[in-house]
């Protein structure tokens, strides 16, 4: 069963736009899915995960690319990058007859790569100004409702107008546990495998095929007691002195270990908002897993039942919301990293998102329930800053859109990015 993802509509609005797409994401997102439901009846298609085809692009890649005529799809790049430097000359080639010619631009390559830690850089020197660089993650509440979607963006008259629009069914706090506990790998939503036995094999998988090239020799054991630890920090300042205490490395093999994940697509690192103006603004980032499914298993919490009644069930729910959030930005080509963080000061005033917008600053609380003594009583913080504070929300598990106060109003859950 193909389930449709939002950023089919925006690779398909800029495919026209450059001469070769690079698609990253954590293994197993559905990112050759994805291409070749959208390409596949026009690209040939080659795998680097084939020995055969993977040994030609790393002894010969101008033979490779003369076996292999654009338009090509070439999944799992990232195991042959020397082959960039030659699709690179064969884009200036046909930029060049094109100018020549007048014969239209097309696109000529698609890369998909599952290991951005070894492809970034190779990317960015020979790529730069030729390619469109999108990131998929695995699904978003709405792919798995089977909805449409829209950019989510904090601007209460937009999120009333559409909230009126959509036929979305209601979501307890029991159902958006379930979904917590079953994350967004695809092969899981479809019911082509079962859940414990899929993480356990995924774990499997991408320390022996991503991770074990990248740390030193024996370290495979402490490093999977690192995945488990960091799990039990989602939603947590990343502190690299403690994590490196618990797990027995040293703080430079901590932070190492930590990047890995980061540009694995495993983690996401919310950083602080600062806008060069206080002392007093705690400067560590925030960790969150982008697939709460993932995360859940790797803390061993057996059900959704008892995820929802632990103690880390807030932990859980700010890092789903979190994450879709995220997975909606990506969908759209959009650089969170550019307009999402997070405030906390040394007097454990906290904001859980700060949405920043060229028009001021959006702040948002994450909360399983509300708390009826002032939700949203940090929000005066960021006068401070000089910056229109626009109205706020409270993003929770209540049934509709409501007003708290003038200020702030409360956001559904089950709404994001549908």
């Amino acid at each position: 069963m193909y389930i449709r993802r939002t950023v089919e509509d925006t690779i398909k609005r800029l495919e026209n736009s450059f001469p070769c797409i690079v698609i990253y994401g954590a293994r197993q997102v559905g990112k050759s899915t994805t291409i070749q439901h959208l390409f596949g009846d026009k690209f040939a298609h080659v795998t680097l995960d084939d020995t055969d085809d993977r040994a030609l692009a790393l002894s010969n890649p101008k033979l490779f690319l003369e076996t292999y005529e654009p338009p090509l799809i070439i999944d799992e790049i990232q195991k042959a990058p020397i082959l960039l430097d030659e699709i690179k000359k064969r884009i200036d080639e046909e930029r060049l007859e094109c100018l020549k010619t007048d014969k239209p631009r097309r696109l000529m390559y698609i890369l998909s790569g599952s290991n951005r830690f070894e492809l970034q850089e190779g990317v960015s020197d020979s790529l730069a100004g030729r390619a469109l660089v999108m990131e998929m993650t695995s699904f978003s509440q709405a792919e798995k409702a089977n909805a449409r979607g829209e950019l989510f963006l904090p601007d209460i008259p937009s999120l009333l107008k559409r909230e009126k629009s959509l036929k979305i069914p209601y979501r307890s706090r029991k159902e958006m546990f379930e979904a917590i506990f079953q994350g967004g790998m695809p092969d899981i939503c479809t019911g082509v495998s079962e859940r414990d036995a899929y993480f356990k094999s995924y774990v499997n998988t991408y320390i022996e095929k991503d991770i074990r090239k990248l740390i030193s020799a024996g370290s495979e054991l402490a490093f999977r007691n690192f995945i488990s630890l960091i799990a039990l920090r989602t939603a947590c300042e990343f502190r690299a002195g403690d994590i490196a205490n618990a797990a027995g490395i040293d703080i430079r093999t901590c932070k190492k270990w930590l990047s890995i994940l980061e540009t694995s697509g495993i983690v996401y690192l919310l950083q602080p908002y600062l806008a060069n103006i206080s002392k007093r603004i705690i400067k560590s980032p925030k960790l969150y897993f982008m697939d709460t499914g993932l995360c859940a298993y790797l803390c061993k919490w057996p059900n959704a039942e008892m995820l929802e009644k632990c103690a880390m069930s807030g932990a859980f729910f700010e890092t789903y919301v979190v994450s879709e959030i995220l997975k909606n930005a990506h969908s759209y080509n959009l650089d969170p990293k550019s307009f999402l963080f997070y405030y906390r000061d040394i007097d454990q005033k906290e904001i859980d998102i700060i949405y920043h917008t060229s028009t001021g600053i959006v702040p948002i609380e994450i909360k399983k329930g509300i708390n009826p003594n002032n939700p949203a009583k940090n929000f005066n913080v960021l006068r401070k800053y000089n910056q229109q504070i626009k109205q706020g929300l409270i993003i929770d598990v209540c049934d509709k859109m409501r007003p708290v106060n003038e200020n702030v109003w409360t956001y559904p859950v089950y709404l994001l990015g549908m």
